[in-house]
C-alpha cells in the first residue's frame, strides 16, 4: 500500500462533505455491532454494515484494496486474538463471550471516512470489558490533544500513556493515519509517541485516530490469509478509531451518528 505523503488541508465545505460520509460510517457500524450477535457470522457483520452502505448508494475503500488476495469485504470483522484486518467469513461463528472488532470506511463525494469499535457478544469477562473500555477512553484522549499548534506526537502520546497506565499494550506495527481524499494519507500517528515531536498540526487536517491495544504483548503476527493480524500471543485484542478534524474551534469528530453520538460505546463516555 502506498501512502500519500503531501498532508491535505480541507476546507470547511469539504470538512461538510467528510462529515456526510462519516455519519454514513457511523450508520453502518451500528448496523454491524447489532449482528454482533452468537450464532451469527462475520460474513453477517459485514453485511449489515454493507447493507447501509448500498441503501446510501455509496461504497467501501476497503473493498479491493490490493494485498495477499484483494481484500474481499466492505469491512474488516476481528474477533478475539485478531486485532485488525479480519476477512469477514462464513466459517467463523461468533459465541457468547466473544470480542469482535469492526472497522469500516465510506466513499462519499471523493471523501473517506474510516472508523472502528470493539463490542462484546453477549456477557463477556472482565478483562474483556477492561480492554475494550481502555481502548476507547484512550481515543478520546488522543482526540482532545486534536488542537491547532499541538503535535501528532501530543496525540500518540496521550493514547500511549492511558493504555499504559492500565497496564495494557499498544501495537507497534500498524498506526492511525490522515484520512480525506483517500484512505491513507500523511501524516502517520502511531499509539506510542513523545510530546511535542511529529507534525506541527493545523486547522483543517484530518487524521484517523485508532487505538489498536493488546492484553499480552506488543507483538503481532500476520494470519495465514495474509491479511487478519493476530497479537503474537494470542491473546485479546481491541480496536476503536474516529475520524477526526483539527479546527480552530477544537477536535471536530466527523464519524458520530447525526445526533452526536459514537454508533458504539463501551466506556459510556460522550463525544467530544
Amino acid at each position: 500500500m502506498s501512502w500519500e505523503r503531501q498532508i491535505s488541508i480541507k476546507s470547511k465545505d469539504e470538512l461538510a462533505i467528510m462529515r456526510q460520509a462519516g455519519i454514513i460510517n457511523a450508520l453502518a457500524l451500528k448496523a454491524a455491532s447489532e449482528a454482533c450477535v452468537p450464532g451469527a457470522t462475520t460474513w453477517d457483520v459485514d453485511a449489515a454494515a454493507e447493507k447501509v452502505l448500498k441503501e446510501h448508494y455509496v461504497t467501501s475503500p476497503f473493498k479491493g484494496v490490493p494485498g495477499p488476495i484483494p481484500f474481499p469485504a466492505s469491512t474488516c470483522v476481528s474477533v478475539n486474538n485478531v486485532l485488525v484486518h479480519g476477512i469477514p467469513n462464513r466459517e467463523i461463528v461468533l459465541k457468547e463471550g466473544d470480542i469482535v472488532s469492526v472497522d469500516c470506511g465510506t466513499n462519499y463525494k471523493g471523501f473517506v471516512a474510516d472508523s472502528a469499535f470493539t463490542i462484546g457478544v453477549g456477557h463477556v469477562t472482565d478483562e474483556a470489558l477492561k480492554l475494550m473500555q481502555v481502548t476507547e477512553n484512550s481515543l478520546y484522549e488522543g482526540i482532545a490533544k486534536m488542537v491547532p499548534g499541538l503535535y501528532t506526537g501530543d496525540v500518540s502520546h496521550a493514547v500511549q500513556k492511558y493504555v499504559e497506565t492500565h497496564r495494557l499494550h499498544v501495537t507497534r506495527q500498524y498506526t492511525g493515519h490522515g484520512v480525506g481524499r483517500r484512505m491513507w494519507e500523511a501524516p502517520q500517528v502511531p499509539n506510542y509517541g513523545n510530546e511535542g515531536q511529529g507534525v506541527r498540526l493545523r486547522a483543517g487536517m484530518t487524521i484517523a485516530i485508532e487505538p489498536m491495544v493488546l492484553v499480552g504483548t506488543a507483538s503481532t503476527k500476520v494470519l495465514h490469509d495474509g491479511w487478519a493480524v493476530s497479537s503474537a500471543d494470542m491473546s485479546l485484542t481491541a480496536h476503536f478509531e474516529h475520524s477526526v478534524a483539527v479546527t480552530e474551534e477544537g477536535p471536530l469528530i466527523l464519524t458520530l451518528l447525526e445526533n452526536g453520538e459514537p454508533p458504539v460505546s463501551v466506556a459510556g463516555r460522550k463525544a467530544l
